[in-house]
């Protein structure tokens, strides 16, 4: 499996690759996470060196992205990280656990000081995460709290709290 960036030509297999992750938690009707990616890519949040895929045999089976956040209302930049999608016939293979690896790495590596998201409690722990409250770090919605999560990365500081905001595009879903 290879971990490397998003290009151009890539951008139609991503959003294949989430709308089958998400699918099943859509049983009514089609994913946003495809069109939110696009929305993403298409504002001032993006970061593309925070847009990866995972390649196996040639195919796209996973991507993920971080893009810029911030936290109120002193706002400081941070990252919100997702969304994260992998192909229903790849999942629990490890190409999540790699593209973690690698967004997480790639963001420390910009001197990015915190990732935040808003996930399933007992998977992302194993990454650095911890709840998001015990950095002073609140979520817009309160009903989030008990998935909502940070990672301090090298450049961390204690300083960073306050209420994260999502890109925009997040608002809209």
């Amino acid at each position: 499996m290879l971990i490397r960036r998003e290009v151009p030509a890539d951008e139609s297999a991503i959003g294949d690759v989430h709308a089958e992750a998400f699918a099943p938690h859509y049983p009514d009707g089609a994913p946003v996470e495809p069109g939110l990616v696009d929305a993403l890519r298409a504002g001032e949040a993006w970061i593309g060196a925070l847009s990866l895929v995972a390649v196996l045999d040639g195919a796209i089976v996973g991507h993920v992205c971080c893009t810029r956040a911030t936290l109120l209302p002193s706002g400081p930049p941070v990252l919100g990280l997702g969304p994260l999608g992998v192909r229903e016939q790849y999942k629990r293979h490890g190409v999540g656990t790699a593209l973690m690896h690698a967004v997480l790495a790639a963001a420390d590596a910009l001197d990015e000081p915190l990732v935040v998201l808003l996930g399933h409690p007992d998977y992302y722990p194993r990454f650095g995460f911890r709840p998001a409250a015990d950095l002073g770090i609140e979520p817009e919605v309160p009903e989030w709290a008990p998935a909502f999560q940070a990672r301090m990365l090298t450049r961390y500081r204690p300083d960073l709290t306050g209420r994260f905001r999502y890109a925009e595009p997040f608002n809209d879903l």
